[in-house]
Formats: C-alpha cells, sequence, structure tokens
C-alpha cells in the first residue's frame, strides 16, 4: 500500500525530506530542527549517503528517522523493474531502512506489489513544492502551513535548487506548528495507525 498520512486523531505531523543528505542545506534543515526540538525523516539518495557519510551520520545521531530514496533518484515510471529494484537494494546497503519513497512519487502497480513485501512505500498528502524555481520563500511556506493538518505527511528536498525556499518554509512551519502540532519523527514506529490509502494507486 501507499501511505499518505496518518490518522487524524494524531496531534503529529510529519516533516520529511528528500533527496540529501546535501552539504550547506542538510546541516542548515538539522540546525533548524534542533532548534525547535522537531525531529524528521530524511528520505536518502544512496549516491548521496556514500559521497557524505558524516553528514548522514549526523542525521542518525540527532534521533532522525530515515528512509530509502533509490541509489539514483530513479524514476520507476521510466526505469525496468529488475534495474529499478537493484538501485533501491544498493541504496539499502548503505540506509538500511524499511521506508521508502519513490523519486517523483512516480511507481508503478508492479514495483509497489514488489516491494511492499519489504518495505512501507511513505507518500504525502503536503507538497511544499520547494523545488519549484518559479515561486519565492514565501509562497513555499504558503503551500505548506495552509494545507498542513494533524496527521500530514510533509515533503520538502534537501537539495541545493531546493534550498532556499525549504529553509524558508521549513522555519516558517516550525514557528507555526509550535503548540499546535507535535512534530515527530518516528514514522517507522507509526506505520500501524497510517489509514489513508490512495484507492487508484492500491494494486489488486
Amino acid at each position: 500500500m501507499l501511505i499518505w498520512e496518518r490518522h487524524k486523531e494524531s496531534s503529529s505531523i510529519f516533516i520529511t525530506f528528500d533527496d540529501g543528505p546535501t552539504p550547506g542545506v542538510t546541516d542548515k534543515a538539522l540546525d533548524l530542527l534542533k532548534s525547535y526540538g522537531a525531529k524528521g525523516t530524511f528520505f536518502c539518495k544512496g549516491i548521496n549517503v556514500q559521497k557524505y557519510p558524516e553528514l548522514y551520520q549526523r542525521i542518525l545521531d540527532e534521533g532522525h528517522d530515515v528512509g530509502n530514496h533509490t541509489f539514483n533518484h530513479l524514476k520507476g515510471w521510466s526505469t525496468k523493474n529488475r534495474l529499478y529494484f537493484d538501485d533501491i537494494e544498493d541504496a539499502n546497503k548503505l540506509i538500511g531502512s524499511t521506508l521508502f519513497r519513490p523519486p517523483y512519487g512516480k511507481i508503478t502497480y508492479p514495483q509497489i506489489r514488489h516491494l511492499r513485501k519489504t518495505y512501507h512505500i511513505i507518500m504525502w498528502d503536503v507538497m511544499s513544492f520547494d523545488y519549484d524555481q518559479s515561486i519565492g520563500p514565501e509562497e513555499c511556506a504558503k503551500n505548506v502551513i495552509l494545507n498542513v493538518e494533524p496527521g500530514s505527511i510533509i515533503t520538502f528536498h534537501d537539495s541545493i535548487s531546493a534550498a532556499r525556499n525549504m529553509l524558508y518554509a521549513l522555519e516558517a512551519l516550525l514557528e507555526f506548528s509550535t503548540d499546535r502540532f507535535v512534530t515527530s519523527s518516528k514514522l517507522s514506529e507509526e506505520i500501524g495507525t497510517f489509514s489513508k490509502i490512495a484507492s487508484h494507486t492500491e494494486p489488486q
């Protein structure tokens, strides 16, 4: 199944990041999270974990969750299954997580059927669009704050291209969520309580 958001009974929101770790970006996101006492889930590319092991270790040392985002950021829709699965397993040798997020959110039914035997496939219900160069930081922050609600899974990108928008919007979210939500890193511990499944993407 594809997990899009948690039960609305939850007081938690789940802040997630795709594409890192990236020096000069992930470390700043970690600083912000730490300053607000918040945790996140980092869906890492294997190639970046391999390049920047100390930054990846900092994510772990500071108590955040990690997930698999493939080794080479492959798009499932345009990648042969065997190549896609091998790339994910190459990443898993470095990351060792049962959480998986498909790059671009593009994944086929056969890929879902295969991967859900091993992984919890985590999607989102709030996309920040921080990577969109046509919007500025304030609009990016609005994309998040106007749509977040209890149980939301929010997606940011700790990449160079998204950094300006992401860091501004992340701080705005953290400020907004103070006294409203619990910011939790424990996606891996709350999998059993996630409920909203996109029926149109659930293979039979």
